[in-house]
């Protein structure tokens, strides 16, 4: 059974870069062909992409985050870490990382973090 676990401060404050982590257990996030997607939800909104780490390590960012985005992974430990920084109480967020084949749709989910971005 696959299963992601996100992790970080509940608590930024504004201008500070935020920082989270999804550990995954059940698969290796270098298993050909997956993609490890970092996606937000705002309070009263729809589901935001964010962007993603695939298997081979290559990265792509959503135009709309790509400027304050980075991504990173620790094959050693199975996790895909995610950076946002210069941050707003706009990017107040549940943040959830999935996985997908490639276009197949997301399969799996992590629980969510919470994060609140205090001016």
């Amino acid at each position: 059974q696959v299963q992601l676990q996100e992790s970080g401060p509940g608590l930024v404050n504004a201008s500070q870069t935020l920082s989270l982590t999804c550990t995954v257990s059940g698969d290796s996030i270098t298993t050909d062909y997956y993609y490890w997607n970092w996606i937000r939800q705002p309070p009263g909104k729809g589901l935001e992409w964010i962007g993603y780490m695939a298997y081979n390590g290559n990265t792509y960012y959503s135009p709309s985050f790509k400027s304050r985005t980075s991504m990173a992974r620790d094959t050693s430990n199975n996790q895909v870490s995610l950076q946002l920084s210069s941050v707003t109480p706009e990017d107040t967020a549940v943040y959830y990382c999935t996985r997908d084949r490639g276009g197949w749709g997301y399969d799996y989910w992590g629980q969510g973090t919470q994060v609140t971005v205090s001016s």
